[in-house]
């Protein structure tokens, strides 16, 4: 279940997964097999060689790629998300959902 954004950020991100860049996304998640993890940072890109890319320069298996037409995505949670969402100067993710 995904909880904290709005409709206009969802919308933003599968317009920019849909031209095929790499796009980030971070809501509030709950799933009981992740115990403890309360976001998750959706990484996707309708281009999957863009995708399977990202993933192995951020030392990521692209195997766990939800390849989910329209919109493949690489989801991040704990201290990989953090990290990543460093690097790419996403600040205001970490920020909003207290990472």
């Amino acid at each position: 279940m995904a909880f904290g954004i709005t409709r206009v950020e969802l919308n933003r991100w599968k317009t920019a997964v849909s031209r095929g860049e790499i796009a980030y996304l971070t809501h509030y998640w709950l799933d009981s097999r992740f115990p403890g993890v309360k976001t998750v940072t959706k990484v996707g890109s309708a281009d999957l060689k863009v995708l399977t890319e990202w993933c192995r320069l951020n030392g990521l298996n692209p195997k766990y790629i939800h390849n989910r037409p329209p919109f493949p995505h690489f989801d991040l949670i704990g201290p990989k998300q953090k990290e990543i969402l460093l690097k790419e100067n996403l600040r205001d993710h970490i920020e909003r959902f207290k990472l």
